[in-house]
């Protein structure tokens, strides 16, 4: 009986140290590079970015269904964004540039150029 308990109390321990070792290399791997935008559950993650100007913003789209990128003043637009597929655009000017998914117009976000 004492011999279960103990190995019931080691199994736990051993579980829990697995489930706290993986989700911290869960996060890690989540980490976003900076200037990157990751599409995916039909959002734009992150949905507010601050990039200084010059610098090159690039959209991943993770999701199974296609995905633009576009600014809603005109300034670019990228072609439909398969799986995995990738698209930049270059920052030149300081200013806040609102984007949003031509396909699926309710996902938007906000980049700040500073």
């Amino acid at each position: 009986m004492r011999n279960n308990s103990i190995r019931r109390a080691f199994l736990v321990l051993f579980g829990s140290s697995v489930l706290l070792a993986a989700s911290a290399g869960f996060s890690v791997a989540r980490a976003q590079t900076p200037g990157t935008v990751v599409i995916k559950n039909f959002m734009f993650s992150p949905m507010e970015l601050t990039v200084k100007a010059g610098s090159t913003v690039t959209w991943k789209n993770l999701d199974g269904e296609p995905h633009t990128v576009v600014n809603d003043a005109g300034m670019f637009r990228s072609a439909a964004l398969d799986q995995n597929d990738t698209y930049q655009f270059k920052f030149d000017k300081p200013g806040v540039y609102k984007v949003f998914c031509g396909i699926h117009p309710n996902m938007k976000e906000t980049i700040t150029v500073q």
